[in-house]
């Protein structure tokens, strides 16, 4: 659906890329002749996953360790994004999230994710919109948010907190430097199962079950479909969307909204003791 070479010569950089939604989205937009980078706090992944999507699409991939937590890290991550041009295109891809009852967390819990998420996102972002702005350069922002950033969600409350905040800055920004050529969008995507992070959040096989039985499609997302947004989304020819953010979950939101609301009649309170950090 997709001319091959309509991201084509679009420097881009995908928080998060190595793994999960980042790189199926980082693949999507060098499929489509973007020039890609990738960050994020594993040099080894970052490594395999710039080595594989070269081997298998023959375009550029470069990547830099960064934990977008330390503004520090996240300004000499730009200034080597920015050395050889600026970015035409950032996606706001890093996240961390788990499952809890909220009277469980701790202080340090609930910075784990506002750091990364709402924290880490605000510093790539303002970092970079500075200098587009000093050099006049228009690009835009693409910021991988959910569902229940509107809706709340019980269970994932540092999550929804922080993704809350994610949208606020996509909306704000998007008034605010619309006209100086900088557009900011966000997609809200269902559920799409990654390695990893959806063990931490689905740790029970009636979990991951109830995610498809009380989806309208019946069925987790594919993260083709995702890839394939995002590349519309970012792409000149959409350059008319500003300020938005799409919801890509198959009706689930509208289904029953808090995504995770129900999870609380399925894990008793020894589920629950079992994921919590073992004491040293």
């Amino acid at each position: 659906m997709f001319r091959n070479d309509l991201l084509k010569s679009k420097r881009v950089l995908v928080t998060g890329g190595g793994t999960g939604i980042g790189l199926s989205i980082g693949r999507r937009l060098l499929s489509l002749g973007a020039e890609l980078m990738i960050c994020g706090r594993r040099e080894e992944v970052l490594a395999a996953t710039a080595k594989s999507l070269a081997d298998e699409t023959g375009g550029k991939v470069f990547y830099k360790p960064c934990d977008i937590r330390d503004a520090a890290q996240v300004d000499t991550l730009l200034d080597w994004a920015f050395a050889d041009g600026p970015l035409d295109i950032l996606v706001n891809n890093a996240a961390g999230n788990f499952i809890s009852r909220s009277e469980d967390l701790s202080p340090r819990a609930v910075d784990a994710v506002l750091n990364i998420v709402l924290h880490g996102t605000s510093y790539v972002t303002l970092g970079c919109g500075r200098r587009w702005l000093a050099a006049g350069h228009k690009a835009n922002v693409l910021s991988i948010i959910t569902t229940y950033a509107w809706t709340g969600s019980a269970y994932v409350v540092p999550s929804a907190m922080a993704k809350a905040g994610v949208l606020a800055l996509t909306r704000s920004l998007a008034v605010e430097w619309g006209g100086r050529g900088i557009r900011l969008n966000a997609i809200a995507p269902g559920p799409f199962p990654t390695a990893g992070a959806w063990e931490r959040l689905v740790p029970k096989p009636e979990l991951a079950q109830a995610f498809i039985d009380q989806n309208p499609l019946q069925r987790a997302g594919d993260h083709a479909e995702l890839a394939n947004l995002a590349a519309f989304m970012v792409a000149d020819e959409n350059g008319y969307m500003n300020g938005e953010c799409v919801t890509l979950d198959g009706g689930e939101w509208l289904a029953g909204a808090g995504q995770f609301n129900f999870i609380g009649a399925l894990m008793s309170d020894d589920d629950w003791n079992a994921l919590k950090p073992k004491k040293k």
